[in-house]
């Protein structure tokens, strides 16, 4: 669903990719600006439709996505508010490579193609801070390469509850809680494990005294203790 009315120019603002543009600048790329509405459920784009924009999540949640021919799916990425997706996508010839679903009821600012690419003629150093972008997400798929390739399960899930978690020697953590974003069966896809395996690795940490679990909520008892255990 089209939003008529909406400030491009400040959402730009906030887009790491655009940061230092006048406003001047920001009014050129705005005109090349579109704003969406997805209720919880609703697609974005469908792997193998032609990708004429990438997309700024304003707020809510989207997935990332492939599906087998039997309906099973393995989520790549999650994708929250101050994030974008397609960007590389945008400068290939090929389609969409993957499926984007809102989790949530969700805010996108999409940027089209022409309007980058009418950017990069206007400003030859904005190529640079695509091509940064770039790099970005190929350096996220490529952590999660080695994860999968170097990490057994237990590992992988631990270093997702510690991932903002400043471990930093000395400091004092006390208990640190975590919320899921989306459903535990989502974030066991994204990290490649099985809904029931989470679980199970989750209720062994319960039992270990490192993490307590109430619904989407899940409380670090001992976070270093936690990362430690996680290496046996």
């Amino acid at each position: 669903m089209l939003t008529e009315c909406f400030d491009a120019q400040r959402h730009l603002s906030n887009v790491p990719l655009f940061n230092g543009y006048s406003q001047s600048e920001r009014e050129h790329v705005a005109r090349g600006c579109q704003m969406r509405r997805f209720s919880r459920g609703d697609m974005v784009c469908w792997a193998g439709e032609h990708c004429d924009a990438f997309h700024f999540v304003i707020s809510g949640q989207v997935k990332l996505y492939v599906a087998s021919s039997t309906g099973m799916e393995k989520v790549v990425e999650l994708i929250g508010p101050g994030q974008s997706f397609a960007e590389a996508t945008m400068f290939l010839p090929d389609p969409h490579l993957l499926n984007a679903q809102a989790l949530q009821d969700t805010l996108i600012m999409s940027v089209s193609k022409e309007a980058i690419y009418s950017e990069i003629q206007r400003n030859p150093g904005f190529s640079l801070r695509m091509l940064s972008g770039v790099s970005t997400w190929f350096k996220r798929l490529l952590m999660d390469v080695e994860s999968y390739s170097l990490q057994n399960g237990m590992q992988r899930l631990i270093g997702y509850l510690l991932r903002d978690v400043n471990l930093e020697h000395g400091r004092d953590l006390g208990v640190v809680t975590v919320a899921l974003p989306v459903s535990k069966a989502v974030i066991a896809s994204r990290l490649s494990l099985t809904p029931e395996y989470f679980s199970r690795v989750l209720h062994q940490l319960e039992s270990e005294g490192l993490i307590e679990i109430k619904r989407r909520e899940i409380r670090l008892l001992d976070a270093r203790r936690l990362a430690r255990y996680g290496t046996h």
